[in-house]
């Protein structure tokens, strides 16, 4: 099985599993075991549902400042633990790949696999959101059709993203290309860089 075939498969039931609640709050029942790459995919999507679905809820015209104080913060760590799964899903290749020996004339590539597969994920929820467009009955002819029409890019580009993935990595187990993994360093969340945050002291 291509790896992102195997992607697809988690991030798939990682959004159906959500949906039965369809809740914010809901917690999260991981069916993969601890440690294993499949456990990081299923809560990678996860945590891309969730903050989907807080986007949603933060747009609410009507919503009060508190409440939407307290959704912008749990975003701001939800974006923060999607980078550092992001970067255990790069270790995990990191891992896999580090007997590989770089052929004289490989090239780095312009994002490492993990924010590729960063991209799969949020596309598997944009197809199920828009799919839902798509079948909504009281919608009207037009917007489904407009919907359909957008659902049909969305799963072209999956097709192609998946391609580009399963090409990458191929290329770095056969050296053509080597990984380079830069660590996010985001300010903004560190009270010793971030100047609002360690000017209070």
């Amino acid at each position: 099985m291509k790896f992102t075939a195997l992607c697809r498969e988690i991030f798939d039931r990682s959004v159906n599993d959500y949906h039965v609640s369809n809740d914010v709050d809901t917690p999260i029942n991981n069916p993969y075991a601890q440690g294993s790459i499949e456990n990081y995919l299923y809560l990678k999507n996860w945590i891309d549902t969730v903050q989907w679905h807080l986007e949603d809820i933060i747009r609410d015209p009507e919503i009060s400042p508190l409440d939407a104080l307290a959704i912008k913060r749990r975003i701001d760590k939800s974006n923060q633990d999607r980078t550092d799964l992001v970067e255990m899903i790069d270790s995990y290749f990191l891992t896999k790949y580090k007997e590989v020996k770089p052929l004289p004339d490989a090239t780095i590539n312009t994002e490492s696999p993990a924010w590729a597969i960063d991209r799969l994920s949020i596309l598997a929820l944009k197809i199920y959101h828009m799919r839902e467009q798509v079948e909504r009955p009281e919608a009207t002819e037009e917007h489904r059709a407009k919907c359909q029409a957008k659902l049909n890019v969305l799963l072209e580009q999956q097709v192609d993203l998946s391609t580009a993935i399963d090409q990458l990595l191929e290329d770095i187990e056969n050296g053509r290309k080597y990984m380079k993994v830069y660590k996010q360093m985001k300010m903004y969340n560190d009270p010793s860089t971030n100047p609002v945050l360690y000017g209070k002291k």
